[in-house]
């Protein structure tokens, strides 16, 4: 009978020494981790559309500003309306251009003001794809580098950021758009947007406000804050002092239901106002629960629609769940409706993109 070579022995022996157990644990750890990251850079690319070309009355393309509006500079009467991308994408699909959309179209007067951070590299004009050039036909539409060390800058986030390992934890481009959020509306004031909204009326009345997505949570997809507002400082400064990465959620409405709860000395959250905060019905901005995200995609009446929408400003499209969801266009679905409605240049491009596709080849 052969023996077992020497080197499988002695690897034998190290699986069962307490050293081969803690490198047991550390090589499951790295592999979940790499797991992870894999995970949402595929989520990431999902969001992205190919780039297709645009009628020539699209193209209008324009260079973009190389830096965010400084903090010292006097704001506009009510403040940017902002989207943020941390991720490196720069292909943005059909929801984030109507997000764009919409919001310019409900906030003609105002500057919407997107940030991406795979612009933030020395690049000085905008990449050739649809979404940018379509965007870039409103003219209160800016698309921005996103210079993240420049935004944490004299914040209680600089020290956080700076950090070397954060780049390896589970849920790090979540909570690195939670935290642009929360210094961009203490900075800057105005309001924040998650690139998963249509925009459905001027959301500029709802000042020092965020939603409650379900029964005693708040989410922050959307924020409106006068900048300097202690409510963000007190938001920012929870970040650093309970920060937990590994807790999905922990950094984001996690953190906006507990700081509201200190905030107004409750233990539950309804529909209020507290120290001249508001907590906003979930009708205003997430009228579909995130459990019932699939009502999105189901046939809807006008008079249904209307009765939806009758008390909303914004529907949150959920993103994150439904965007493996196919939808046709044209249809009577709910989400259809919306983009026909509120984005109709980002429509009239699904539906040039769904008819190209069921062409034949000729």
């Amino acid at each position: 009978m052969p023996r077992m070579p020497s080197y499988l022995l002695q690897l034998t022996r190290m699986l069962l020494s307490r050293k081969g157990r803690a490198l047991l644990i550390l090589i499951f750890m790295l592999m979940s981790l790499a797991y992870l990251t894999l995970y949402w850079r595929i989520e990431e690319d999902s969001y992205g559309g190919a780039l297709y070309s645009l009628p020539e009355g699209f193209s209008c393309a324009r260079s973009v500003p190389l830096s965010l509006p400084s903090a010292r500079a006097s704001p506009p009467s009510r403040g940017n309306v902002f989207f943020v991308e941390t991720s490196e994408q720069t292909n943005p699909g059909y929801l984030f251009s109507c997000s764009v959309e919409s919001a310019a179209r409900t906030h003609p007067g105002t500057s919407v003001v997107v940030l991406l951070r795979g612009l933030a590299r020395g690049n000085s004009s905008l990449p050739k794809h649809w979404a940018f050039s379509l965007l870039s036909c409103f003219p209160n539409v800016q698309i921005r580098p996103l210079d993240l060390a420049e935004l944490f800058s004299g914040t209680p986030l600089q020290k956080w950021y700076l950090g070397p390992l954060r780049r390896w934890e589970p849920y790090s481009i979540p909570i690195l758009s939670d935290a642009c959020r929360f210094v961009l509306m203490w900075k800057f004031g105005g309001i924040y947007l998650d690139t998963d909204f249509i925009v459905l009326r001027n959301l500029q009345n709802l000042t020092n406000a965020l939603g409650i997505q379900s029964e005693d949570e708040l989410n922050g997809a959307f924020l409106s804050f006068k900048p300097k507002h202690k409510f963000m400082e007190l938001c920012m400064k929870d970040f650093v002092k309970n920060y937990n990465a590994w807790i999905w959620g922990h950094q984001g409405p996690d953190l906006l239901t507990r700081v509201f709860k200190k905030w107004c000395s409750v233990r539950t959250i309804r529909s209020m106002s507290c120290k001249g905060v508001r907590a906003l019905a979930p009708e205003a901005v997430y009228p579909i629960p995130w459990q019932n995200w699939k009502k999105l995609f189901e046939a809807t009446s006008a008079l249904e629609l209307h009765k939806l929408l009758k008390n909303t400003y914004a529907v949150h499209i959920w993103n994150q769940m439904s965007h493996r969801t196919r939808l046709e266009i044209p249809s009577q679905a709910l989400l259809a409706q919306l983009y026909s409605q509120f984005c109709p240049a980002t429509y009239a491009k699904m539906k040039q993109d769904s008819q190209d596709q069921s062409r034949p080849p000729v």
